[in-house]
């Protein structure tokens, strides 16, 4: 679901992982139909960041480090 976000609505997708400040930039970003690419782009590889953090934490949970 995320990802549609991404790329229909970049800057929502930084606001839904916990980075406003990226988001409000994005959004300017975004305003501009040339940026809409760059934005979108810049949104998915925010979120696979996003992921693989979450992924790499709940690893570490596991091994108790």
């Amino acid at each position: 679901m995320r990802l549609i976000i991404a790329i229909l609505l970049p800057f929502l997708v930084f606001f839904t992982i916990g980075r406003p400040f990226q988001g409000i930039f994005c959004l300017l970003l975004q305003i501009t139909l040339i940026g809409w690419i760059p934005a979108a782009i810049w949104a998915v590889y925010a979120l696979s960041q996003y992921n693989t953090d979450k992924k790499i934490a709940a690893m570490q949970r596991s091994q108790g480090g």
